[in-house]
């Protein structure tokens, strides 16, 4: 019988992150959550979904309230009387939804710190998806024509900046740093049916093992 995986992708902007964890997980056969978590998450905490959209992967900005909760949010709940910004609140939510699945079975998790939030789980392959500058501009461009072709260098830094100080701030981790993943594919140079290769033969070694 095949252990069970969980494949955590966090990506820089462009990268093809997501169409990657699409093809993998129809590969091994296996559900992708993505968006999904906003929707569990905004129904699981009785809240508006739209108004968590707009906090998804965004760090709070409540000094004084992560100050007082301590570096470690995971270990908070949110029955207390402090006023918890609404970011705070969908990552522990999130993390809660993204526990659930994981505990269900195999999948594929795009972002949202699911490599640290599954940190202790067993059959974890931690994923970082990169790639060169000029490549990911092309994709974004053929796949976003409403974005402006001199605005399309500041897109990728302000959201590439965005998950970077989201991870950063509540995990205590460095994003893309490499030893906070298991491997790190650049898909401009094997492309994304090659990382695909890499990423579904590696899964299924270690579910055999």
């Amino acid at each position: 019988m095949a252990k069970k995986i969980i494949i955590t992708i966090a990506r820089q902007y462009g990268s093809a992150g997501r169409e990657i964890g699409e093809k993998v997980a129809a590969a091994l056969g296996i559900p992708l959550y993505d968006k999904e978590l906003i929707k569990e998450a905004a129904s699981k905490g009785d809240l508006n979904e739209e108004v968590l959209k707009n906090a998804d992967e965004q760090a709070a900005n409540s000094l004084l309230y992560t100050l007082a909760m301590g570096s470690n949010i995971l270990g908070t709940t949110m029955n207390f009387g402090y006023k918890m910004p609404i970011n705070d609140k969908l990552f522990i939510l999130q993390s809660e939804v993204i526990k659930e699945y994981a505990a269900k079975g195999s999948c594929v998790i795009i972002g949202r710190c699911a490599d640290y939030v599954l940190r202790d789980t067993p059959g974890l392959l931690r994923l970082f998806i990169y790639g060169d500058i000029d490549h990911r501009k092309e994709r974004i461009k053929e796949r976003h024509p409403e974005i402006k072709s001199s605005q399309i260098i500041d897109v990728i830094n302000k959201t590439d900046k965005r998950r970077a100080s989201y991870y950063n701030f509540y995990t205590g981790n460095k994003w893309g740093k490499y030893d906070n993943y298991d491997i790190a594919i650049n898909s401009s140079t094997l492309n994304v049916d090659g990382a695909v290769d890499v990423i579904v033969a590696t899964a299924k070694k270690l579910m055999e093992e």
